[in-house]
């Protein structure tokens, strides 16, 4: 997939362009839906597939102060979206400028002059344009002026309830990532680097883990989880920590992952984390004998609901 990192302006024209636009935070099955959609159009038309983005996410500059919320990081969500079959995504930086274009200077300048889009695919709910004023019925009035199809996709129950990135937030907060797995139709996941951590894993108690420093997002409820870790495109199963290790008083919030028969060194890697089941909460133990005892335990489990030796 083609990634162009600007708003307008971009340096090329697009064939018979079929597009989609949102933050599609989490790609989940909703997302997925469009997706399809607009590949599966471009395709019968003999046109490219976009999907036009934003970075940062729009409350991430206009509300810097709340805490991190996004469930992943645009490079994942790109990645993502480029698995999904889109041949063209379009990131716009989004500033203060670009958040003051009213709805009609969005669809008419970018989407109708810059783009010229043939056939537009969104969610029922989708808003654009400064203020958020731009609706669906507003975008099929655009359409109608400058030449162009609008669809409202028809949203994906789950449950009884439509998927949504809020909803998918909530219950990953909640730490439940089987409920949102089933959402997203994949496993949650932290992506990051392995940095050097206390080294306690391998020294004091047997079971060496990989420590992250993530990107800005939202992590599931601290406590022992059964996962799914991505290195070097080979997949290993693990029991990830996430939390402040009570029995040894850390401060400091941590990611461990204590990835099963592996032992590579992979400081300074990138690894992919996710997240199958939670196994506990965190708890605090009397000593470390008591505490391996636990983890021991732990991996028993990890290993049965992974379906692992």
């Amino acid at each position: 997939m083609k990634v162009i990192w600007k708003a307008k302006d971009f340096g090329q024209s697009f064939k018979n362009p079929v597009l989609t636009l949102g933050n599609f935070d989490g790609v989940h099955l909703g997302h997925q839906r469009i997706f399809k959609q607009v590949r599966e159009k471009a395709k019968e038309i003999g046109g490219d597939s976009i999907a036009y983005t934003f970075e940062p996410h729009p409350v991430q500059m206009l509300k810097p102060e709340r805490e991190p919320f996004l469930l992943l990081p645009i490079a994942e969500r790109l990645r993502l979206i480029g698995e999904l079959g889109i041949e063209v995504a379009i990131c716009a930086p989004f500033t203060r400028e670009f958040a003051n274009l009213t709805a009609e200077e969005f669809v008419r300048d970018i989407l109708h002059e810059q783009i010229g889009v043939r056939e537009v695919f969104v969610g029922q709910n989708t808003t654009f344009g400064r203020n958020r004023e731009g609706s669906v019925p507003l975008l099929k009035e655009f359409g109608q002026r400058f030449g162009f199809a609008v669809e409202a996709v028809e949203a994906v129950e789950v449950r009884g309830a439509v998927i949504s990135s809020s909803r998918i937030r909530k219950l990953v907060r909640a730490g439940d990532v089987k409920g949102a797995a089933e959402l997203l139709g994949r496993y949650p996941l932290l992506f990051g680097e392995v940095i050097h951590g206390h080294g306690r894993g391998s020294k004091k108690l047997g079971f060496p883990t990989a420590n992250l420093k993530t990107a800005s997002v939202l992590f599931p409820k601290p406590g022992i989880y059964a996962v799914w870790t991505i290195h070097d495109a080979q997949r290993y199963p693990a029991v990830a920590n996430l939390g402040w290790n009570p029995t040894f008083h850390d401060r400091n919030f941590s990611i461990e992952v204590h990835i099963l028969h592996f032992d590579k060194d992979i400081y300074g890697h990138l690894l992919r984390v996710e997240f199958v089941e939670r196994l506990r909460d965190e708890v605090t133990f009397r000593g470390p004998e008591e505490l391996i005892t636990q983890i021991k335990k732990d991996v028993a489990q990890a290993k049965k609901i992974l379906k692992v030796d």
